[in-house]
């Protein structure tokens, strides 16, 4: 942004205009910016007058201003980059909500009755039409209730009714389609991709890079866990590529040289070195659209089983209306039951308070992939913890590199980094962090780098094999040997570090010892989800000592050290076996088996991108007390859901009593009804918790 007028300001609060227009993307480009800004709290736009409405703390106005002016909506490269915001969205369905409401207005006011009733008739003919198509097709669904409620209307001679009912659907239909549209766009943006470097191959040498630097005819390297992050085909290499994200295929695909890749696919397994097709990276992308739409996973069973008392619920209203004909021979009495039904605030609230538990996630910098999920975390019983990176923090620290055969400390320090920078995870990047802050540079002095699952990493420094990992692997799996000399330095390390094992040509060279300090809200998070009844369990492939001391200081009494993917995949199955509600957090490649396998997998956002994919929810604030948001925004929402369903047919009921009794008239019944309707709807988009 070149020029901005300050408009409005109080503390905490400002309110600029822009000089000129706002397009949609430029738009979307500010609210992106903005909020990844810790100390912004709530970004407003309104499009019409390019005004801009920004909440904030710890910020001077000086520093506010500066961070909007940085801002440049003339960058090609970040509008496209830029995520929906569904700014765009938005204005479209209020555009046709208030050109309704204006236009119902104005043909009350200056059109005649003949005219307006004439109006009515052409109006409901639409919903008639949609109505007899269900007939034939013998489904007796709402809009046969619709189609007969107007008819009806209509044959008796009640145009008034029958516009108020039109109107109302009509409303009905845009808030319905403004709520489908919000939340595939919601869970479009949730699954985008998040790839700010990837490794570039040129020669034998391999540099890592910014995204957009990456042109056409790149070569670029994708390592186990990561994501491909643009489009291409496989020249070297073979892996397993998850699909989900594009086809909605959990099974993973096998890719060989000549094999297209596309952006937005995570490799699962092995690694792959691709040769660019597109640098706009998400061409084939846009099909998770498509995916979306087609998939069901946006419903919760509440909303579902909500839909289907609407619909079971018809039959009983033709029903009371045809009954109540037979006993008063009143049509006017009937005609009133006949216009009230159950189906359009089922149907309508129920999406509507999922859309608006999600997208209140989201403002919690939860990102949530569907109301089943938070349908499911309601109900959890069982929690699974990662210990590392999870339940510790994400940031460990290299506390001292005890070198055991002679290889000076700074180097094995330096090798570690260089092999560890290749798979980034809690603990390998405190080791890359490490050799950065002591000036440890290197060049890529190994030969190709090959990650073990939950065990380490091997690779060839100067034709000699190089491992660095845990205990197990490299004692037991790698038969490293250690010197009477390393054996004694051995024996002084302190438990209480988590160890990185160095090994050279089957001789261990040192021990990283790495604090991997707790996180300061995980007992506090632990016990309040212990009081809500829920079991919590710890998993790590940490040793035995190390476990126990953790799981100890947050409270956990159940847990298992020394496991592999594998055993925290199994364990979850059987979990689920006995009927067990399970949730499982992690952050690691380790931990991608068994968030797939759990009722819910929560990731870690710092975590591998693997992780992030596979999972139904991903924390993005680093923060444990998210979790118990997570767990009070699932409940209130089930509550909501319920509560609407009983005010929904509770009302209604007596709705229709009125109206067979005489005590509203059909058009009163039909404005009742519908107001309701909107009413409850308005509810549901309100904030199922307080804010803080």
């Amino acid at each position: 942004m070149e020029v901005i007028d300050i408009v409005h300001e109080v503390p905490g609060r400002m309110r600029v205009r822009l000089p000129e227009a706002l397009t949609f993307k430029q738009a979307d480009l500010i609210q992106w910016c903005l909020k990844k800004k810790a100390q912004i709290d709530k970004v407003s736009i309104l499009i019409r007058t390019s005004d801009i409405i920004i909440e904030y703390h710890d910020l001077s106005r000086r520093q506010l201003i500066d961070m909007l002016l940085q801002i440049d909506l003339k960058d090609q490269v970040l509008l496209e980059k830029a995520p929906d915001s569904g700014i765009e969205i938005s204005s479209e369905y209020w555009d046709q909500l208030v050109s309704l409401i204006v236009s119902r207005v104005f043909r009350r006011v200056f059109f005649p009755v003949t005219l307006r009733d004439i109006l009515a008739v052409i109006h409901s003919i639409p919903f008639i039409i949609k109505g007899i198509k269900h007939l034939f097709k013998k489904d007796l669904t709402v809009e046969v209730l619709d189609a007969s409620a107007l008819t009806a209307a209509i044959a008796t001679q009640d145009f008034t009714t029958a516009g108020s009912v039109t109107f109302l659907l009509k409303v009905g239909d845009i808030l319905e389609k403004w709520t489908y549209r919000k939340s595939v766009a919601n869970l479009a943006h949730s699954m985008e991709l998040n790839v700010t470097k990837v490794w570039r191959r040129r020669g034998d040498q391999e540099e890592a890079v910014p995204l957009q630097e990456i042109e056409t005819g790149d070569l670029i390297h994708i390592q186990m866990g990561k994501t491909i992050p643009l489009d291409g085909t496989v020249v070297s290499g073979e892996g397993m590529v998850n699909q989900a994200a594009l086809t909605g295929e959990s099974i993973p695909v096998a890719k060989k040289p000549g094999r297209a890749v596309f952006a937005g696919t995570v490799l699962e397994d092995g690694e792959l070195c691709i040769e660019v097709k597109t640098a706009q990276g998400d061409t084939r992308y846009e099909k998770i659209m498509t995916m979306i739409e087609e998939s069901e996973r946006l419903k919760s069973q509440a909303q579902v089983r909500a839909e289907n008392l609407a619909d079971r619920l018809v039959p009983y209203t033709f029903g009371i209306s045809l009954l109540t004909y037979i006993i008063t021979r009143d049509v006017t009495k009937a005609l009133s039951a006949l216009m009230v039904d159950y189906s359009c605030a089922l149907k309508l609230s129920a999406p509507i308070s999922v859309l608006s538990a999600m997208q209140e996630a989201s403002g919690s910098h939860i990102c949530v992939k569907g109301g089943s999920v938070l349908e499911k975390i309601a109900d959890a019983d069982t929690i699974i913890f990662d210990k590392t990176g999870t339940l510790t923090k994400a940031v460990p620290t290299v506390k001292e590199v005890v070198a055991t055969n002679g290889m000076p400390a700074k180097e094995a320090l330096r090798t570690a980094a260089c092999l560890e920078e290749h798979f980034p995870h809690s603990m390998a990047n405190a080791v890359v962090k490490a050799a950065k802050q002591r000036g440890l540079s290197h060049d890529e002095m190994h030969s190709k780098v090959e990650y073990i699952v939950a065990h380490g990493i091997v690779s060839s420094i100067d034709g000699k094999r190089a491992v660095i990992g845990s205990y197990h692997f490299v004692f037991e799996d790698e038969m490293v040997q250690v010197s009477e000399e390393g054996r004694k330095r051995l024996e002084q390390i302190s438990d209480e570090y988590s160890h990185l094992y160095l090994g050279i040509d089957g001789r261990l060279e040192a021990v990283i010892c790495i604090a991997d300090p707790l996180r300061d809200e995980a007992a506090a998070v632990i016990a309040a989800l212990q009081e809500k009844g829920v079991r919590c369990v710890m998993m790590t492939g940490d040793n035995e000592r190390t476990a126990k001391v953790i799981a100890g200081k947050v409270g956990i009494s159940e847990f298992y050290a020394e496991v592999l993917p594998e055993d925290k995949s199994n364990y979850v199955k059987q979990e689920r076996a006995q009927n067990r509600t399970v949730l499982m957090i992690g952050d690691g490649i380790n931990d991608s088996p068994a968030l797939s396998e759990a009722d819910v997998g929560i990731a870690i956002e710092e975590g591998a991108d693997i992780a992030q994919q596979v999972a139904d929810v991903t924390i993005s604030q680093n923060d444990l007390r998210q979790l118990l948001v997570l767990r009070a925004l699932s409940e209130a929402l089930m509550k909501r859901l319920k509560h609407n369903r009983n005010v929904i047919v509770s009302f209604n009921s007596g709705v229709i009593m009125a109206g067979i009794t005489g005590i509203l008239s059909p058009g009163l019944a039909a404005l009742l009804h519908n107001t309701s309707t909107v009413a409850i709807s308005l509810h549901s988009m309100s904030r199922l918790l307080p804010e803080t």
